[in-house]
C-alpha cells in the first residue's frame, strides 16, 4: 500500500506569496535552497507518510477543525534565521505573532488528529512562521563566522485565512513541490 508525505497547511494569497518571495532577493548570497513562490506556506501540523484510509480521516478531522473555526488574520512580523536559538541555523523564515484563533485552530486539529490517527504533536511552542529557504549546511560552515550575513528585518504584513488545505509534499532533487489535496472552508 503506497503512503503519502501529508501536512495539514494554511495558503498564501498569491498577493502574499509574490510579497514574501521578494525576501529572498535580500540575501541572495545565502548558501540556501529557497523555495518556490508557489510553495510557500504556513504549517499546522506534519503528519507524515500515511497511507489511503488515514488520508481519508486526515480529510474528515480537517472538515471538523474547519466548521468549527471562524475566519481570522495572521500577521507576519519578522524575517529572520530559523529556529531561534539553534546554531548553525537550519531556515530563512518570516515570523508571525501567535493569534488566539489560531492556536485554536491547531489545536482543535491536533487534539482530533492525537485521538484518531496516533499523532503525535511537536512539543516544543508553536512558532507560526513561513520557510523562505533552507540553509545548506556544509556551504554555511564554510563561510567565516564574521563573513555571515545578518539575516534580521522588521516587517508588518498581514493576510485573511478562510480556510485550511490538506497538501502532499513530493521530495524531488530540486526540492519539494506541494500540492493541495482538499481545501476546506472556515465556518462562516
Amino acid at each position: 500500500m503506497k503512503k503519502r508525505r501529508i501536512f495539514i497547511a494554511i495558503n498564501l494569497p498569491e498577493k502574499i506569496k509574490k510579497e514574501l518571495f521578494n525576501y529572498q532577493k535580500n540575501w541572495s548570497t545565502l548558501p540556501c535552497r529557497w523555495l518556490k513562490r508557489e510553495n510557500l506556506h504556513l504549517t499546522l501540523a506534519f503528519l507524515a507518510y500515511l497511507n489511503d484510509e488515514q488520508l481519508t480521516e486526515v480529510f474528515e478531522i480537517t472538515k471538523e477543525a474547519a466548521l468549527k473555526n471562524r475566519p481570522f488574520s495572521i500577521f507576519l512580523n519578522k524575517v529572520c534565521y530559523g529556529p531561534d536559538r539553534r546554531i548553525p541555523p537550519r531556515l530563512v523564515w518570516i515570523q508571525g505573532e501567535r493569534s488566539e484563533e489560531l492556536l485554536k485552530l491547531k489545536n482543535d486539529l491536533e487534539k482530533s488528529l492525537s485521538e484518531k490517527i496516533h499523532f503525535t504533536p511537536e512539543k516544543r511552542d508553536f512558532l507560526p512562521h513561513i520557510t523562505l529557504g533552507r540553509i545548506r549546511k556544509w556551504d554555511w560552515q564554510r563561510i567565516p563566522p564574521d563573513e555571515r550575513p545578518e539575516v534580521k528585518k522588521e516587517v508588518s504584513i498581514n493576510f485573511p485565512v478562510n480556510s485550511i488545505e490538506v497538501m502532499e509534499s513530493h521530495l524531488k532533487r530540486t526540492g519539494a513541490e506541494y500540492e493541495i489535496l482538499e481545501s476546506f472552508q472556515l465556518k462562516s
